[in-house]
């Protein structure tokens, strides 16, 4: 068996659902090693999450924001953490929903997510700064 792990740190994005799947596979090219095996995607952040979901039609991810902000609204007088501004409570509230880590399979090579998927990262701070995401591949032998 064969085991990877790299960490890397996206670059700060606004507010909202970000497509990573290219950042994600560049950053660990020795999973073109592993025939069968899993790769694990986790953030070290508790205000911002990672999903999987349709990577073709940007509306979607729009529409993600739409329904997570409408969810967990900001400014509700009964969240008692609110050190960091308005949306700090409801960032966490909204990474503790969406998770802080995806498991992706791996098949002769690649991420073997389905043709309309892709990963996303759920940046849900106004201004959350720069993320660290680890990721971790194993599996076995070499590519088909």
């Amino acid at each position: 068996m064969k085991i990877y792990q790299v960490s890397i740190q996206l670059q700060e994005r606004k507010r909202g659902f970000h497509l990573i799947t290219a950042e994600v596979a560049q950053a660990l090219p020795q999973l073109r090693e592993l025939r069968t095996g899993m790769c694990q995607v986790f953030i070290r952040h508790t205000s911002a999450s990672l999903t999987i979901n349709e990577n073709a039609d940007p509306t979607v991810r729009k529409d993600f924001e739409m329904y997570f902000s409408k969810a967990v609204p900001e400014n509700d007088p009964q969240y008692l953490h609110d050190d960091e501004g308005p949306d700090d409570m409801p960032a966490h509230l909204k990474a503790s929903l969406l998770g802080s880590s995806v498991m992706i399979p791996v098949r002769n090579g690649r991420l073997a997510l389905g043709t309309w998927q892709g990963v996303y990262l759920c940046e849900h701070r106004n201004h959350g700064g720069p993320r660290e995401i680890i990721i971790t591949a194993w599996g076995e032998g070499e590519p088909a």
